[in-house]
This record gives C-alpha cells, sequence and structure tokens, in this order.
C-alpha cells in the first residue's frame, strides 16, 4: 500500500542540489538515489567534493565544457524523479540518501521532503554540523543516519575544517541516545586524525549506542583533488598526500562492527 500526503504544490520548499545519481549502491542499503544538496559551513582539507561547498549555483568546466554546477529544485518537482524508481527500491529493500555538501544546511528543504516520503527507506549522511533542534528534528524523520565525524580535538578540527567541533560532538551524542539506526563514518586522513588516541576517543563516545550499524573507516584517496581545477579552484592540503594513514582499529578491538573502504 503506497501512503501518499496531501499537499499544495504552491507552498512547497525549494532547495539547490548539485547532482542525482541513481542506482547507487554505497549510501545505505540495496539501490538507492543518492541527491547532492549544495552548501557545506566546513571546508575540510580532504574534501572530495568542492562544487558542493558554496550555496550557490557556480560554474564547472569538466572535459573541456562549461556548465552551471547546481540548480534549484521545489520538493514536489524532486519527489517527481523519485518516485520514478519507487518499484526498484522496493524489490532491492534501497531508497534515497540526501547527501552533499551538508543537507542540514537546506533544513527546511529536507524537513519538507522528508515529511512527504514515509513509505519510502530515506538515509541522511551528514557531518552534524546544525543546531540541536534542527538535527534531532530530522534525524527523527529519516531511516538511516550516516554520521560523519573527523576529529575529537576542537583545535584539531577546526585547523582542518574551518570550524569547532563542539555542536557535532553534542549532536552525536544526541544520536546515540535517540535509538535510530547510524552508521558512524570516519575519512580517514594521514597525519591528521589517524592516531590511536582519536580513535579511542571516537570509541568512547559512541561505545554505548545501542543502535550503531557499524563504523566505517574510509581510507583517503589521492584522487581527492580532482575536481577542484574544474571550479576554477586548486587543492593544497596542508597534510602530506603521498603518505599511507595509520590503521587503529579500535572498534575491532573493542567488538564493535566495522568496515574499512
Amino acid at each position: 500500500m503506497y501512503i501518499f500526503a496531501i499537499v499544495n504544490p504552491n507552498t512547497m520548499k525549494t532547495g539547490t542540489i548539485f547532482s542525482i545519481e541513481e542506482f547507487a549502491i554505497h549510501d545505505g542499503p540495496g539501490i538507492r538515489t543518492t541527491i547532492f544538496l549544495k552548501g557545506c559551513p566546513l571546508h575540510c582539507a580532504w574534501c572530495h567534493n568542492p562544487e558542493g561547498i558554496s550555496p550557490q549555483p557556480q560554474y564547472m568546466i569538466k572535459k573541456g565544457v562549461k556548465s552551471i554546477c547546481g540548480y534549484q529544485i521545489t520538493v514536489e518537482e524532486l519527489i517527481a524523479i523519485i518516485e520514478k524508481n519507487r518499484d526498484i527500491y522496493r524489490l532491492n529493500r534501497g531508497g534515497i540518501t540526501l547527501t552533499g555538501g551538508e543537507p542540514l544546511f537546506q533544513p527546511d528543504f529536507i524537513t519538507e521532503l522528508l515529511e512527504q516520503l514515509p513509505d519510502i527507506h530515506t538515509a541522511i549522511e551528514t557531518s552534524g554540523y546544525a543546531n540541536t533542534h534542527t538535527f534531532s528534528k530530522v534525524i527523527s524523520l529519516a531511516n538511516l543516519i550516516l554520521f560523519d565525524i573527523k576529529h575529537t580535538d576542537p583545535e584539531m578540527h577546526r585547523k582542518y575544517t574551518g570550524v569547532d567541533n563542539t555542536i557535532i560532538l553534542k549532536n552525536l551524542t544526541v544520536l546515540c541516545d535517540s535509538g535510530q539506526d547510524f552508521i558512524l563514518r570516519i575519512p580517514l586522513i594521514p597525519g591528521v586524525n589517524d592516531t590511536r588516541e582519536n580513535m579511542t576517543a571516537i570509541f568512547e563516545r559512541i561505545k554505548n549506542a545501542q543502535n550503531l550499524i557499524r563504523v566505517e573507516i574510509l581510507r583517503y584517496h589521492r584522487t581527492a583533488g580532482a575536481k577542484y581545477a574544474m571550479i576554477g579552484e586548486k587543492y593544497h592540503p596542508p597534510f602530506d598526500t603521498g603518505k599511507t594513514p595509520q590503521i587503529h582499529n579500535v572498534f575491532e578491538e573493542n567488538n564493535i562492527k566495522n568496515l574499512i573502504v
């Protein structure tokens, strides 16, 4: 049985996205539609999607072709795209994933979207950088949270992402106590957060979470800077990109399911 909410299209919110990837398999269970939202308050030194940082549409040159990266779309228009693959989601236990950028940078848009999809599996990939009221409301509407955590040390976090991590750590605690299913993701950056001290500090924060599905450790890829030239920027990260990250799998040592990618 399908469940549809009755809405007035004239009152629906508009958001800004820069890509829609259909038939994705890496950001949640089953076959999914992954929607990349534009705008992110973090400026991670290793960002793989720099075109998602600015909330505004911008020029991007790819294979010699100049185009606009980013466009506005209404909730109604986005739902129409999502609905095309409803049977695929059902047959493969898939759904949609909101990523970015930072989805919580556009909270009203994604809140309305999630409210209109009560019978499709929804996942949100987030850094957790949002006021706690917004964070709590959004995670209550989704089926799965993919929570990216970079560093527990506030100075290191500020140095490499441009923002303090106080609200992120607070929201991680909220998530752990919420009963909401989540996957913790750690981008492993050489010389930045690949220390036993940092991994132990992360473990201490999530060790009692009842709805933690697993921890995913994502090793840094040297192709991370490939897109910067496409938007007229240079990639000069303040760490040694040729160095192999150290893996201190504190999670495996403490019998927490984990995946190293």
